[in-house]
């Protein structure tokens, strides 16, 4: 299919900014969903580069789901004369926020221990039933009266 420039450039830019691209199996729509653009010319660029490699193509309730690959990412950053400091969204990593450094109470040598709270004085009064206890039970099938 042949597809403007124009409309080529906005999809692909879209592709590599996000990563991933998503579109309706509907190739009447007049406009894509985000884009605009004719939905079909999306599904058709789409289908292009996944025939060549460059994005991996996934169908489910009647959505396709189209993901970079890094072929796919460094063919775009040259198709758009873009440097190599820029990534797609997909890629980027998230920062990990800074914990602060903590020294805990109690703690000696390093060592980490966990706050007991009122555990302690639980396990501290250790009861026993006593030599003499001797369970029984009266026999039975689960809840009902024993069986004769």
């Amino acid at each position: 299919m042949l597809i403007k420039k124009e409309v080529r450039r906005t999809i692909y830019e879209n592709l590599f900014k996000e990563g991933v691209l998503v579109a309706k199996k509907d190739f009447n729509a007049p406009k894509h969903e985000e884009l605009d653009v004719p939905n079909l010319q999306v599904i058709k660029a789409c289908q292009s580069l996944t025939s060549k490699g460059y994005v991996k193509t996934q169908f489910s309730w009647q959505w396709y789901y189209y993901t970079l690959t890094p072929e796919g990412v460094e063919f775009l950053r040259e198709w758009l004369h873009l440097p190599t400091e820029i990534v797609p969204a997909t890629h980027k990593k998230a920062p990990r926020p800074q914990r602060p450094a903590t020294v805990r109470p109690g703690g000696g040598d390093g060592a980490y221990r966990a706050p007991r709270g009122d555990r302690d004085d639980y396990r501290s009064k250790k009861e026993s039933a006593g030599g003499d206890f001797r369970p029984s039970f009266a026999g039975g099938v689960g809840r009902g009266a024993p069986r004769e």
